[in-house]
């Protein structure tokens, strides 16, 4: 098959590159450049490049940087801008993948190819004779959460090279294969930002806004804060009061209001039941026509482990997870991803909201 691959410089694409050569397909690699080449930042893009074009010489292929950056900063960027602006918690990456790298990417240059590959650590299942997303073979590295909104055409025009090998082994085929990025390491954080302090970005684009930082239980003024926006339901760190450790359990956009809960086991960063609006199912809806509950894993966010819980469709597009066990920061705007019991097929995901969430409190009452 004639694939293009979508490669970063880091180590996992450059072995997704060597598992399709050696499965004898036609490869066509790709750069996605989404940075601004100006202070805010362009992903530490000039030294990625030059690693994709080791990669490239390596193997004699075709390598061309595609220029996406206006497209990134129109679509993910307002959408992340305006969503902690309304004192929610957005995710980037997901969206990055369904917008930028097979949205943009695919109409623009993918479609002429028979597949668009990447380094995710994610798998395809087919079954029932469709196409669903399946979970990485290495379920702590596992990134389906991050591909959760894609849709039903763009997963059936995807290969996942890596997704059913462990991170170890990935590591050890770069070295034995003398990858230039044998060694180097996994990046971290949000690309666009490259090398700027999030709050220092967040500053810049939505300024300062000071406000109260109070302790939910007894409604007593702690300190100030610079912008709600600045702050994340979960947060510890960065709240510069004394006495700690103090989570962020709550925050109100409307009163420009922080609040917080002291101790390193509060009850006030734990709860049960996510309520999440705007359904997305990625290949279809496995329970179309069923309001009991069902049994699934999830994740609220990014992390190495699933969850167990039920599903329970309440009207329309609108569900509720209820976990078996208490769940740390449920952060509103967030994306909850709703898999099998078995923690296999991601179905697809929700956007979390402020509702039937056991640690909301009201103000009014404190």
């Amino acid at each position: 098959m004639k694939i293009a691959v979508l490669i970063s410089g880091g180590v996992d694409s450059a072995v997704a590159v060597y598992q399709l050569l050696e499965q004898g397909h036609d490869l066509h690699l790709f750069y996605i450049r989404i940075g601004l080449d100006t202070d805010e930042g362009d992903c530490s893009a000039e030294e990625d490049i030059e690693m994709c074009r080791f990669i490239a010489r390596k193997f004699n292929l075709p390598f061309e940087v595609v220029s996406l950056h206006q497209e990134y900063w129109d679509n993910v960027m307002e959408y992340a801008l305006s969503t902690v602006s309304r004192g929610l918690t957005p995710n980037p990456d997901i969206m990055c993948n369904k917008m930028i790298k097979f949205g943009y990417f695919e109409r623009r240059w993918g479609h002429e190819f028979d597949r668009t590959a990447t380094g995710h650590y994610a798998t395809t299942i087919e079954a029932d004779g469709l196409v669903w997303l399946g979970t990485g073979v290495d379920k702590v590295k596992d990134q389906t959460d991050f591909l959760a909104r894609i849709d039903y055409d763009q997963l059936r025009h995807i290969i996942f090279p890596i997704g059913n090998l462990p991170k170890s082994r990935v590591r050890e085929i770069a070295i034995e294969t003398g990858m230039p990025n044998a060694y180097r390491h996994d990046s971290q954080g949000i690309c666009f930002l490259g090398k700027i302090n999030y709050n220092d970005f967040i500053r810049r684009h939505l300024g300062e806004k000071p406000g109260q930082i109070i302790e939910i239980e007894t409604g007593k003024i702690l300190g100030t804060h610079r912008g709600f926006w600045f702050h994340t339901i979960g947060q510890r760190k960065g709240l510069g009061l004394s006495g700690g450790p103090w989570y962020v359990v709550k925050k109100s956009a409307e009163e420009n209001i922080i609040y917080v809960s002291n101790g390193y086991d509060t009850e006030r960063q734990y709860g049960h039941t996510l309520h999440l609006d705007e359904m997305h199912w990625i290949t279809k809806n496995p329970w179309p026509d069923s309001c009991d509950k069902v049994e699934i894993t999830f994740k609220n966010r990014h992390m190495p482990e699933f969850l167990t819980g039920t599903l329970t469709r309440i009207g329309g597009n609108e569900y509720l997870i209820e976990s078996d066990r208490k769940v740390q920061g449920i952060a509103p705007g967030q994306f909850a991803v709703v898999y099998d019991r078995q923690s296999r097929i991601c179905y697809g995901s929700g956007i979390i909201t402020g509702r039937n969430i056991d640690n909301e409190i009201n103000p009014s009452k404190l």
